[in-house]
């Protein structure tokens, strides 16, 4: 049985299993909304499942902004770790029936039996990593994913401009939409300050594997890389040690690598479940896509302040990465969602 603890027990998270489906787009899909209620002054009940410990780096940014929702006084909160995807429905069941009013999570791998738990607790809000859209049986499912592209495009910018071999390698967990768009989207910034860069891209079908990630991270060192895009846990152990630059991703982790990564795309969940509390609170939650609540022009994401590499990264790069940031705030610039699989060059 899964562990479930209260949102004042602080970790981080290590993240969900392969999904077998379609690449998501981010436009603002609505469908039909499931006719709610609005509830009762206080504080909302709110669970949430998750199939990794919180300690990995997407889960993390949920269990941030959980945490945050609870010392504004908005939500009671509650959550399983380490959930499997055999015993998910009925950890999902569970929270249902004890009446909680918002059930946050990730089924990438379990996303039917999920959506029949939704349609037989109609009166439940559901918000759920997903990389399917909203269904028109299930109005109380909304979907959201970090679409926190408009950032990785920056990062990309900087490190194009930091690259002496224009050599740059990149250690992915799997090639599913969610990483793919983000990788797209870092070469494309890569581009704009290193346009010959060419890309060692890998995969090492894992979410939580630092060991793993470190030695393809070396693979692709000594290979010629000098900067690499750690996308998962161990690619910047790797930079250290060989003395290469990293860049991160939906964390800023430079606290643990100072001499090593530049900057990092940093993904904040806070307005994706800002919007479901407010709507479950007025009894107008229904079945959207709230992936777009992870542009940057909603505040979704942000470039990692440079700390330690502030005024070592060139001026030209960074007038770019000021351009270009504006432009994408104020919908004048638009940053490709590419969910194909990257390939290496």
């Amino acid at each position: 049985m899964p562990k479930i603890v209260s949102s004042s027990i602080a970790s981080h998270l290590n993240r969900r299993q392969l999904l077998a489906g379609a690449a998501a787009g981010a436009t603002a899909l609505t469908l039909p909304g499931f006719i709610g209620r609005a509830r009762a002054e206080g504080p909302l009940k709110v669970a949430a499942i998750y199939t990794v410990p919180v300690e990995q780096q997407w889960v993390s940014r949920i269990h941030k902004a959980a945490n945050a929702a609870v010392e504004r006084g908005d939500i009671e909160y509650v959550f399983s770790e380490n959930t499997s995807n055999n015993d998910y429905e009925r950890v999902m069941r569970e929270y249902s029936e004890a009446g909680h009013d918002l059930i946050i999570g990730e089924v990438f791998a379990v996303e039917e039996a999920a959506r029949q738990v939704a349609r037989d607790y109609p009166e439940t809000a559901y918000l759920m990593g997903s990389s399917f859209m909203p269904q028109e049986d299930t109005p109380n499912f909304a979907v959201f994913d970090n679409y926190i592209q408009d950032a990785s495009y920056l990062s990309g910018i900087i490190a194009g401009s930091m690259t002496e071999t224009n050599n740059i390698g990149m250690v992915g967990g799997f090639p599913i939409p969610e990483v793919n768009r983000l990788m797209h989207a870092f070469m494309a910034g890569v581009r704009e300050t290193a346009p010959e860069a060419e890309f060692q891209v890998a995969f090492i079908g894992s979410w939580f594997d630092p060991p793993k990630a470190k030695e393809t991270a070396f693979a692709q060192i000594d290979a010629g890389a000098d900067i690499m895009y750690a996308e998962r846990f161990g690619v910047s152990d790797a930079a250290q040690e060989r003395d290469i630059l990293a860049i991160g991703n939906v964390i800023d982790t430079q606290s643990d690598y100072p001499e090593t990564v530049v900057a990092s795309a940093i993904w904040h969940f806070e307005p994706t479940l800002d919007h479901a509390i407010e709507m479950v609170k007025a009894g107008t939650f229904k079945a959207e896509n709230y992936g777009v609540y992870s542009f940057m022009k909603e505040g979704g994401c942000s470039l990692a302040p440079l700390g330690t590499f502030e005024g070592k990264v060139p001026e030209q790069a960074m007038a770019l990465v000021a351009e270009r940031e504006a432009a994408i705030k104020a919908g004048e610039f638009v940053v490709e969602i590419n969910d194909e699989e990257p390939k290496s060059s």
